[in-house]
């Protein structure tokens, strides 16, 4: 049995349908920056509603048709997954402040180096990634250097800025190795309902301290929330969750930097901003980085 401590599975046995799926949470993780960016609520308020709104949503669901499987959840299965979700909130509640203190470009950078905390800590578990899995993730956080730019201000607040979003990148990596570990033996529906509720109450409490305002929105704000919780939470997110299974925490995670050139092209079409001249050779450089990553669990 394949474990979060051994390599990934081969390509040959990755399901041609959890690929596809891939793409599809990719595209819609790639709608988050630019929503938020037309959303006029206070980023953790954004962050807990797009959770509570899609355990409103998966509700029905787990509660008439997973009841039963939540009821035989094990105590390691739960401890795990509240484990996943209060990792979830404390990557949005670190990295979506810093966007407020550093620059979006440096916020970005730092916050997406998920895939090197990822592979660190798989090795940190015994298993030793080859040297195709190190090469390719380099490539593909380079990648995404090369789109954001590197602008690190020595201002305090700059700093502590660029602290929260590595965290939030650290964070990430943790919550993406739980849920591959959880989804061995639990269904995507179970985990992301009791995942995405602990988030939303972390973030609830985070919100009710900081002070946000969480509900004197009018009714295009309201809207734009409904589609981010459906667009990047419940099939980016979620879709996520359900591949982890398959293809590895080091294949998604990986796959996951393609989030970032995807918001600058889905931003040109929908915002209207120019994506910057590097947008497309970074592109390119994160797809190939990812193709060592995949390439080097074929291997194995």
């Amino acid at each position: 049995m394949t474990t979060a401590t051994t390599p990934a599975p081969a390509v040959a046995a990755f399901p041609r349908v959890d690929l596809v799926l891939l793409g599809v949470a990719l595209a819609s993780v790639s709608l988050s920056a630019p929503l938020i960016a037309a959303t006029a609520a206070p980023a953790l308020a954004v962050a807990f509603w797009r959770n509570a709104l899609a355990v409103g949503a998966l509700t029905p669901v787990a509660w008439f048709k997973y009841r039963a499987r939540l009821r035989a959840l094990t105590r390691r299965e739960v401890g795990l997954t509240l484990g996943a979700g209060a990792l979830l909130a404390l990557h949005f509640g670190l990295w979506l402040p810093s966007l407020s203190m550093t620059s979006v470009a440096s916020s970005t950078a730092l916050c997406t180096t998920t895939p090197i905390w990822t592979t660190l800590a798989l090795r940190l578990r015994g298993h030793r990634p080859p040297a195709q899995v190190w090469s390719g993730t380099l490539a593909a956080c380079v990648g995404v250097l090369l789109l954001t730019g590197v602008d690190l201000s020595l201002s305090s607040r700059a700093l502590a800025g660029d602290v929260l979003a590595l965290g939030g990148g650290i964070a990430a990596a943790g919550y993406v190795l739980l849920g591959a570990e959880v989804r061995r033996t639990v269904d995507t529906v179970p985990y992301t309902y009791l995942c995405y509720g602990t988030a939303a109450a972390g973030l609830l409490a985070a919100s009710l301290v900081s002070g946000a305002d969480l509900t004197s929105y009018d009714a295009g704000t309201w809207v734009k929330l409904a589609v981010l919780t459906l667009a990047a939470q419940l099939l980016g997110h979620s879709l996520l969750n359900r591949v982890v299974a398959s293809l590895g925490p080091s294949v998604t995670s990986t796959a996951i930097l393609l989030e970032t050139p995807g918001a600058a092209l889905i931003a040109a079409l929908w915002l209207g901003q120019q994506p910057p001249a590097l947008a497309y050779p970074a592109l390119l450089v994160i797809l190939a980085g990812l193709a060592l990553v995949v390439r080097a669990n074929r291997a194995n």
